[in-house]
């Protein structure tokens, strides 16, 4: 409930992800990664703790049902400061969930880390950061709404395009999922911008569904990648439902999952969040989502197409998959499956829990 321990909070975390980047000892691409990450989140802490200053000079606290109530009850003469400490906690926060176009960090960070650190990067990090987006926009300054609705749409907007676009041309497996992650990101922040009770559970949902798609995913591509987890070019995944059929099933739920397709949770994800960009009468927002969403299909449709197909050097390549990589690609799956098929009660947790986290 308070500004500065939201600060610390975020900083804990990233420090020790700019170390988790950095343990492939022998690999250069790993310390560049962690480098070029920890010079970038630096700059936008930075950005975050004075834009956290410059609210308090505004208004007097950083404590967030303080900031809320004062903004209520209160009419300021002068908003420039308090402006621009909005719009340099933004930034701050945009480069935590990888928003374009603070995502400049993503690509190399995910390729040079090993996989299952991008695993807690995908999932565990964005989480925290969208959980302190909500808690910052859609609960402090609910009454500024008009003031940071527009700018939150765009970036969803440039987000969505962006991410889909520079995924399709990609040719490591890693990097495509690192830019469809940035892709993600603006589709839940389409949710964050709606600020009402149905955004804000569709983000919710929505960062419940990724957490899983995004584990199971890269849980599967640390197999794959085999030794020194360093092969991830698509050509790797070739021939992979001839190797090991039961783990290419579970990877084409997973992608199918991110691609949206329906009876999938991320097909209830994206309608979510693009019915809340509707209900705030966004049109154009959500009609660039959805063709985002059929570009970002390819994506996916790239990897399935290269599973099911021979091998190209016409030999079959043993694979160890350990039972951790079984019981996080299992379980990720049902999930996925399962907020598919009945998604009611999980929009119901999600729905009861927006009180508890944004104080609706």
């Amino acid at each position: 409930n308070d500004l500065i321990v939201l600060f610390l909070g975020i900083e804990i975390l990233s420090i020790a992800v700019y170390v988790l980047v950095a343990l492939h000892l022998r690999k250069i691409e790993s310390q560049e990664a962690a480098i070029k990450y920890f010079l970038l989140g630096a700059f936008s802490s930075a950005f975050l703790l004075y834009g956290i200053a410059l609210v308090y000079g505004a208004v007097g606290t950083t404590n967030l049902i303080g900031i809320r109530n004062f903004l209520t009850t209160s009419l300021l003469i002068e908003d420039g400061m308090l402006m621009i400490g909005f719009a340099l906690m933004l930034v701050g926060l945009g480069f935590k969930v990888a928003v374009f176009p603070f995502h400049a960090w993503t690509p190399d960070a995910y390729q040079g880390a090993p996989t299952p650190v991008v695993i807690w990067m995908a999932a565990g990090v964005k989480v925290a950061g969208f959980a302190a987006i909500l808690r910052v926009f859609p609960l402090t300054f609910a009454s500024y709404v008009d003031d940071w609705q527009i700018p939150l749409a765009v970036l969803s907007g440039l987000s969505v395009v962006f991410g889909s676009v520079v995924a399709v041309v990609q040719t490591n497996v890693k990097r495509m999922l690192a830019y469809s992650s940035i892709a993600h990101a603006g589709f839940i922040l389409i949710g964050v911008q709606s600020s009402n009770m149905d955004g804000t559970a569709a983000v919710l949902f929505y960062l419940g569904v990724y957490t899983f798609l995004a584990s199971g995913s890269f849980a599967i591509a640390t197999v794959v990648g085999g030794e020194g987890d360093s092969n991830h070019d698509l050509d790797a995944y070739k021939g992979l439902a001839k190797r090991k059929p039961a783990l290419a099933a579970l990877f084409t739920i997973l992608l199918l999952g991110q691609a949206g397709i329906p009876f999938t949770g991320g097909f209830i994800a994206k309608l979510g969040v693009i019915s809340s960009a509707v209900d705030t009468k966004y049109y154009f927002l959500a009609g660039v989502a959805m063709v985002s969403a059929a570009i970002a299909a390819y994506v996916y449709l790239r990897i399935l197409m290269a599973m099911y197909s021979e091998n190209n050097e016409g030999k079959i390549e043993d694979i160890h998959v350990s039972k951790g990589v079984w019981v996080v690609a299992a379980l990720s799956s049902i999930v996925v499956i399962a907020t598919g098929f009945i998604p009611g009660p999980f929009v119901e947790i999600t729905r009861d829990a927006v009180p508890i986290l944004v104080g609706g």
